[in-house]
């Protein structure tokens, strides 16, 4: 672990924050893709809404890291280039039987963006999906998977991705 991490420690044992000083193979990943219906339970029954890669895009995505959540970058329709956390992989909770990548965007939306396109630039990891004993503990853990992207993403090399070209449209910087 490195002193950044180490110092970044919080009382429940996991770092505030992960990943090395700047992204190192095989990231950042680059995802993009229209959003789609998920399960209806992001913003329904976590109180975290979630906006939902199409398969093809999650197959892509898990070609070179395994399941589980992660933080990075995000775009809707050419909006705001906003941090994000993203679970990708099987939700052992809910027992999903089939993957998903589940992006919930760092931003208070107004309105759902189905059939809208998603860009997402995946990052670094940053847990292993677990199966929790309650939802409660669940919730919790994706608060605190928010605070930990929001204080990764600070570091200027992961800032310098949200500038890629990946997220320009028409040739314009969003």
């Amino acid at each position: 672990m490195d002193a950044q991490n180490e110092s970044s420690s919080v009382t429940s044992g996991r770092p505030l924050v992960v990943g090395p000083s700047k992204p190192e193979p095989p990231y950042p990943i680059f995802v993009s893709g229209d959003v789609v219906k998920g399960f209806g339970r992001g913003g329904k029954q976590l109180g975290i809404p979630t906006a939902n890669l199409p398969e093809s895009a999650v197959d892509a995505a898990l070609q070179n890291i395994p399941i589980g959540v992660y933080y990075g970058w995000a775009q809707v329709s050419g909006d705001a280039v906003r941090p994000m956390v993203m679970s990708l992989g099987w939700n052992p909770y809910f027992k999903n039987q089939k993957r998903s990548g589940e992006v919930h965007i760092i931003h208070g939306f107004d309105e759902d963006f189905y059939g809208r396109e998603m860009r997402v630039a995946i990052l670094a990891f940053v847990r292993e999906e677990k199966d929790y004993a309650c939802l409660d503990d669940l919730v919790r853990d994706i608060h605190f998977d928010i605070r930990v992207a929001l204080a990764s993403l600070q570091r200027e090399e992961y800032c310098r991705i949200k500038d890629d070209g990946f997220f320009k449209v028409e040739g314009k910087s969003v």
